[in-house]
């Protein structure tokens, strides 16, 4: 078959650490286009890969025309231009959080659909090897009910990421919208999601600006959630975890506990009541300082090859996207909300 003809569209740090080497490695992809609104980074990549390079999207999408962009923008961008791509025949491969309010998510799972395109929406944490692994083992049974969990994502925060340190869209309100809890605790709301197989009924969100003092948008964040199973919850999102990153997972059984990402070398250990334990060495959880292939760029790319529905529909982005806005409601009105 033809390859795939892929844009990317924003040349940030995801773009060059994920998505443009993985789309480079999948041979059914050929990058055609490369926009960023700094044009020297987009004609970077486009003289690498014999591509063209713009400083505006709907340019790009008006002249080449791909078969499929990945969407690499700071975050209120994430919608208007998916949907953009969309109307224009392209299959869409977007960054988390997919948009930034519930209408937008909406409106761009709408916009694949009557145009006949694929809409992915890049939670990557559901294809990281010890996550896979730790499903495997849930489903299993051997643990029983998940009674209660906690999940934590934080790091020292996007100065230390992207390729404009503290100069960042990730800090500027008006184009990020959100702060840590869009960054990290959307990947955290799916992850859950994904490993208890359940969806969230109930939020409670403490969340502020606790020590970047230079932005507007939240730094850090504690929600309670309540799973519909009746499962109980912390999640964590924090920038402020200056020594060092922090991705774990811990799962508090009727039949024991899994830890998952707790430990630097077994990256599951499953401890149940009978005294057995069980230490799985599986992969690694991919970090800031150490990267790993996401699987998000291959899943995506198969999607379209096989004419199937991606692992990780816009439906999907939709309902993590809402724990994390049900989140920022609860902060601002002091009540538990109801999804």
């Amino acid at each position: 078959m033809n390859k795939i003809r892929v844009a990317v569209i924003g040349c940030g740090a995801i773009a060059e650490r994920r998505h443009i080497p993985e789309h480079a490695a999948n041979p059914n992809v050929e990058l055609v286009a490369f926009c960023d609104p700094k044009l020297e980074r987009a004609q970077k990549y486009a003289d690498q890969f014999g591509a063209q390079a713009f400083a505006n999207y709907e340019d790009l999408l008006n002249q080449i025309k791909p078969d499929a962009v990945s969407v690499c923008t700071p975050n209120y961008l994430h919608a208007p231009v998916s949907i953009a791509a969309a109307k224009g025949g392209a299959h869409v491969l977007v960054e988390k959080p997919m948009a930034v309010t519930d209408a937008e998510a909406a409106a761009m799972i709408e916009a694949a659909a009557s145009n006949g395109v694929k809409l992915m929406v890049g939670h990557n944490q559901r294809m990281m090897p010890p996550h896979v692994k730790a499903k495997e083992i849930l489903q299993s049974g051997v643990l029983g009910r998940v009674l209660t969990f906690r999940t934590t994502f934080g790091h020292p925060g996007p100065e230390g990421w992207s390729l404009d340190g503290a100069n960042s869209w990730f800090f500027r309100k008006e184009e990020a919208i959100m702060g840590a809890m869009g960054d990290l605790g959307v990947h955290k709301s799916d992850l859950i999601r994904y490993l208890l197989d359940d969806e969230v009924a109930q939020v409670t969100g403490f969340i502020g600006t606790l020590d970047k003092k230079d932005t507007q948008v939240d730094d850090n964040s504690s929600c309670l959630l309540r799973m519909k199973s009746g499962a109980i919850g912390t999640l964590v999102a924090s920038w402020t975890y200056y020594k060092g990153e922090d991705n774990s997972t811990v799962l508090w059984c009727e039949n024991g506990v899994m830890k998952i990402g707790t430990d630097p070398h077994d990256q599951i250990i499953v401890e149940l009541r009978n005294g057995e334990i069980n230490r799985y060495n599986v992969g690694a959880i991919a970090t800031n300082e150490k990267q790993e292939t996401s699987g998000i760029i291959d899943a995506f790319v198969e999607s379209i090859v096989t004419n199937t529905t991606p692992s990780i529909p816009g439906e999907e982005g939709r309902k993590s996207l809402a724990v994390i806005l049900a989140a920022f409601e609860s902060q601002e009105t002091g009540r538990i909300i109801n999804l």
